[in-house]
């Protein structure tokens, strides 16, 4: 089974999951969302299988920066700004066998990946 992380190397969630894999010798691809944004196509994906209110990230400083509070988005207008700017992206994005895991929690991480 092949795993790709997506996410950012400064972001302490990404690096614990990233420590978590390491540390269970399991072999990753790690994506850096600010080098290679995601496509449309794979934001739809995750947003298909973990929902728009799990992927979109409406506490980072870049929500607040854009100011997108004040826009009250609804769902199509939280994709296209994922779509446009991938540090909304709540992360660790995980990608794994038709799956996607949003987030780093190591309970659920042992239970899925272990």
């Amino acid at each position: 089974m092949s795993y790709k992380i997506y996410g950012i190397k400064t972001c302490n969630s990404v690096r614990s999951a990233l420590k978590f894999f390491k540390d269970n010798n399991i072999e990753v691809e790690f994506c850096d969302l600010r080098k290679e944004p995601p496509s449309s196509e794979e934001v739809k994906f995750w947003v298909d299988k973990a929902g728009i209110d799990t992927v979109f990230n409406n506490k980072g400083a870049k929500y607040r920066d854009l100011k997108l509070k004040e826009l009250n988005l609804d769902d199509n207008g939280k994709f296209e700004w994922l779509c446009k700017e991938p540090m909304l992206v709540k992360r660790p994005v995980v990608v794994f066998d038709n799956n996607v895991l949003v987030g780093f929690k190591e309970d659920i991480y042992k239970e899925t990946f272990k």
